[in-house]
């Protein structure tokens, strides 16, 4: 056990590297993509840049692999606290295909990113302007000189970013047979001179702080601004929400307890005779579901989820994830996921042994593969066009076995142990009444008790509760933001729960109102529908809040999207299933019944 806090304090955690005057600073080179889609990412070093005779690669963590990094030393010399002015890095002669590849990065806006002291730094690959209509200029250059400007503070690095300031571009013709600003060219080749300085300033922000520097610088566009109108604004109209709710259904309760609880002597048999509402089908109310164990394995995932995002958020205001550390929130979903895999087994499997389930091994194994199977699926797709297109995000063969053995060796086996513990710890599943034998007939319903009627309200109002703060997440999944707002997401988490809740438990009264006792698999589907409203807003970031375009970028939103969506409906389903079955509890438990 002490072993294992001392792992994973290791791997949230993080030094101050001490440097002195002189010590060599090492600046990897990571990777290049376009600018508007953050996950198509390839290797540095496939556009034709200075690069070293023999390419030595960083060792990375889990996180960094899932995130798309591939850190390699670069030809840069960087010495701490000592400035450098123009030094030659390289020389390079490019034929007139590698010419036009820079050209088609510049005018896709490539950016770059390197490593210097776990601090990223950002720029774009080149330069490109247009200009008038009539006649029309298309400008294209290369930058062949990067002016590193890093702060320090006693033997830490605070801070870098790269400059292009008072730095001419060198131009890319159509053609490569014409003079190019003192650079040569000729025979369809064209020769460039890569330079570089370095700029050290001291700094008075002290290393443990130095997060806060990295976020106020602004390559990319600031749009995480905190709009606490609409944040206040979406926190008093679900507080209303929810007194409404709880006030009207308790009021309602009242009245039903009052009118029901007027014979004192009658007993459960003869509830039914001359009453009408939810009093009527107690004895079919409990009666248990079709598709018992996928029932079990949804309520179970979902309570996996349910813990695993508790536990993400918590360790996010305790401080744990370094937005110098790369992928650490990717590095710590994996453990959680793999370690909260018992709480599924064993909510599954409990529930499942509760309402008379027999196939228990089939139930363990369901819900073992409800969530990693879609994974799976939606993983080898998308990784595939990311191998194909020559990605960094395509997982290395090492990753992906680190992956499914951590899943095989750690994920299911907890699975099957909660199972079975679960199994044998099921106690009998509490009923205030017997259910008879043959089931009683369901009148016509309304349309507006209709399932989809429930699924649209049930969906769309947890979906309000969370509307804003959802652009700042995909802003940050899908964007260049460093999300920080962990303990408004707390508060919109509770929040999301509680609505779901409070709608379902009101859902659930309809329906049995309507003496339709089917509330088992209507409940989880109710709120469970949330997942189908983000998805669609996840259409409509794509088309209207991004620029994000091509098949790498498009296959990898959509599919994780549609995980995504996934997890919020098994998640909510749970808590909504849950929620529903007690509120039925206490209310036949309320009846006088002798």
């Amino acid at each position: 056990m002490e072993l294992h806090c001392v792992l994973i304090l290791c791997l949230f955690s993080s030094w101050a590297a001490g440097y002195k005057q002189g010590d060599n600073v090492t600046l990897y080179v990571n990777k290049v993509g376009p600018y508007h889609n953050p996950q198509e990412t390839y290797h540095y070093y496939t556009l034709p840049v200075c690069r070293p005779e023999k390419v030595h690669h960083k060792s990375l963590s889990l996180g960094e692999v899932l995130d798309g990094d591939r850190m390699a030393e670069s030809l840069y010399h960087i010495r701490f606290r000592e400035n450098v002015e123009k030094k030659t890095l390289c020389q390079l002669t490019l034929s007139e295909k590698q010419v036009d590849q820079l050209r088609e990065a510049i005018e896709e806006l490539y950016y770059f990113e390197f490593v210097l002291a776990e601090i990223p730094i950002w720029g774009f690959v080149g330069y490109i302007e247009e200009s008038g209509f009539l006649p029309h200029s298309h400008k294209v250059g290369l930058w062949t000189h990067l002016d590193f400007n890093i702060e320090y503070n006693g033997e830490s690095v605070i801070f870098a970013n790269v400059s292009v300031k008072d730095v001419k571009p060198v131009p890319l013709e159509e053609g490569t047979g014409a003079a190019v600003g003192g650079v040569g060219v000729g025979g369809g080749t064209l020769t460039v001179t890569h330079t570089y300085s370095v700029h050290w300033y001291e700094s008075s922000l002290p290393y443990s702080r130095r997060a806060e520097r990295l976020r106020d610088y602004s390559f990319f566009p600031k749009t995480l601004e905190i709009h606490w109108l609409s944040i206040i604004n979406s926190l008093v109209l679900v507080v209303l929400l929810l007194g409404f709710v709880i006030i009207i259904l308790m009021r309602v309760l009242k009245n039903d307890f009052a009118r029901y609880n007027v014979e004192e002597d009658g007993s459960c048999d003869d509830l039914d005779q001359g009453d009408n509402g939810w009093k009527i089908i107690h004895t079919d109310v409990f009666r248990f579901p079709p598709f018992k164990s996928l029932l079990c394995a949804v309520l179970g995932v979902g309570a996996q989820f349910l813990t695993l995002a508790t536990a993400i958020i918590i360790m996010a205001l305790l401080g744990m994830f370094n937005v110098h550390r790369h992928g650490a929130i990717n590095s710590a979903a994996i453990v959680l996921y793999a370690l909260t895999s018992c709480v599924s087994g064993y909510v599954s499997c409990s529930f499942y042994t509760q309402i008379n389930g027999q196939r228990w091994v089939w139930n363990i194994i369901l819900a073992s593969s409800l969530f990693s199977a879609p994974l799976f699926i939606t993983w080898s797709v998308v990784n595939s066009i990311h191998w194909w297109c020559g990605s960094t995000q395509a997982l290395p063969a090492t990753t992906v076995l680190l992956l499914l053995g951590a899943w095989v060796l750690v994920g299911f086996p907890l699975t099957v142990i909660g199972g079975i513990v679960g199994k044998n710890r099921a106690g009998s599943f509490q009923a205030p009444c017997r259910t008879r034998n043959i089931p009683r007939q369901i009148p016509p319903q309304p349309w507006y008790k209709h399932a989809v009627v429930h699924m649209a309200i049930g969906g769309f109002l947890p979906f309000s509760a969370i509307s804003v703060e959802l652009y700042y997440i995909f802003a940050t999944v899908w964007g260049r933001e460093h999300y920080t707002l962990y303990g408004i997401l707390l508060c919109v988490f509770a929040i999301l729960l509680s609505v779901g809740a409070c709608i379902s438990v009101a859902l659930t009264y309809f329906l049995l109102s309507g003496e339709d006792y089917r509330w088992w698999w209507r409940s989880v589907l109710s709120t469970g529908s949330t997942g189908l409203f983000i998805f669609v807003y996840s259409v409509f970031y794509y088309r209207n809040r991004s620029s994000m375009s091509g098949l790498v970028q498009s296959t990898e939103f959509f599919g994780y999207s549609l995980l995504t969506a996934l997890v919020f409906s098994l998640m909510l389903g749970s808590v909504s299933f849950w929620s529903s079955l007690a509120f039925i509890r206490y209310i036949y438990r309320s009846l006088k019944m002798d």
